[in-house]
């Protein structure tokens, strides 16, 4: 039996009729860009998560971006994250001239440790980038309470976690904002890149407004006008048409960036909303199934928190002979992958910044020894069995 570690033909096969009647009427209207679905999608988005505002942006590496300039973060500043994560986040923080600060982290969750944030505090720290790594929340309890000691913003990366919950809390409403991505891959994955960010800060969604068309029109305008502490605002930008022409845009006050999300993607993205619960819940289903078929091996499942609801976005366990496990897995037609071979203060990119191999173990430890195993809404029964089945007689 042959078993993908992800295999995305099998959830569009199950909306492929909806999804090319709605292109159909996409391709009707012709409004490409921040349109009716793009609008839609936003305020489905807000109910899903219980939050104010949702902006959504080109990708969820725009959406970080966009969260720490409307944060006003920039050079010399220093913000603290995890080494163990997607490049985008470390590549966020610098990309604004800000300097990621790496803490180490947990080795039963993955995630950040809370224990290690506040010796990485300085005078020159603005903020605290926690990853909700794949799909299972950060203790945001302690890590608010270091922000709010401090004088901190939280900037949440959850691109991993949506659905994901925090002693009943949304991930994303933990915090003064929070990013999202739809890459593919993604528990809710668009038909290309998209992203969102998501905050209960009235000038901070209107900043981020602004900034992802290019700092114009009636939300630029906003934020010019609260920063240079002027009342009046005279754009109106209610049914403006952001495919054809919007005189709005040409008025532009603050410098911003090109990372909207388009009329496509957010129909495909509104469908797959629909379904979010229910693929979250078959993720949920099959890592739990994981975990209890490993406990009792050599292997190392990955801890869920009491008081978390974890969506899986990956099956991450841990194993001192990967490597082998890989090869084998391989022969019985099993694919299996590695997140994330190198932690962040170690890459290339972020040489600068003089770390040396020893300064977060256990991002080191965890990089040698984590493997991922096929989940997804899709993955029969037969094929999770068959997987267990091929590891447990691998090891």
């Amino acid at each position: 039996m042959k078993v993908e570690l992800l295999d995305l033909s099998r959830s569009f096969a199950d909306i492929e009729e909806e999804i090319n009647q709605e292109i159909t009427e996409i391709f009707k209207k012709c409004s490409f860009i921040m349109g009716e679905n793009v609008r839609e999608l936003e305020n489905e988005f807000s109910k899903f998560l219980d939050v104010k505002h949702s902006i959504s942006v080109g990708n969820g590496t725009d959406a970080l971006i966009l969260a720490l300039c409307a944060l006003g973060i920039g050079p010399e500043d220093e913000v603290i994250t995890t080494p163990y994560t997607f490049f985008a986040t470390p590549e966020a923080i610098a990309r604004v001239h800000a300097v990621p600060v790496f803490a180490d982290i947990r080795l039963d969750t993955y995630n950040i440790d809370e224990d290690k944030i506040e010796e990485k505090i300085t005078a020159k720290t603005k903020a605290i980038m926690p990853v909700h790594i794949f799909g299972q929340t950060c203790d945001m309890d302690k890590i608010n309470a270091i922000a709010k000691k401090h004088n901190l913003y939280v900037i949440e990366d959850a691109a991993q976690a949506l659905g994901a919950q925090y002693k009943e809390r949304m991930a994303g409403n933990l915090s003064d904002i929070a990013c999202f991505s739809f890459h593919p891959t993604k528990n809710l994955g668009a038909a290309g890149d998209g992203g969102m960010i998501v905050t209960n800060n009235d000038f901070l969604a209107s900043y981020c407004r602004a900034l992802r068309v290019h700092g114009s029109g009636e939300n630029g305008e906003k934020v010019y006008n609260t920063l240079n502490n002027i009342a009046k605002n005279e754009i109106d930008e209610a049914g403006a048409n952001h495919t054809i022409y919007n005189p709005a845009k040409y008025h532009n006050y603050v410098i911003g960036f090109n990372s909207r999300l388009d009329e496509i993607q957010a129909a495909v993205l509104r469908i797959k909303l629909r379904k979010l619960n229910e693929y979250n819940k078959k993720h949920d289903e099959i890592g739990n199934y994981y975990n209890e078929s490993f406990k009792d091996s050599e292997l190392i499942p990955p801890k869920v928190i009491k008081e978390n609801k974890h969506i899986f976005h990956q099956y991450v366990l841990r194993t001192r002979n990967r490597d082998q496990l890989m090869t084998k897995l391989a022969e019985k037609g099993i694919a299996t992958g590695i997140y994330y071979p190198l932690p962040m203060h170690l890459q290339k990119a972020f040489d600068y910044l003089n770390y040396q191999e020893g300064y977060c173990p256990n991002a080191e430890l965890l990089s040698k020894e984590a493997l991922a195993l096929p989940i997804y809404a899709k993955l029969s029964d037969e094929e999770k069995e068959y997987v267990v089945k091929c590891v447990l007689e691998s090891i």
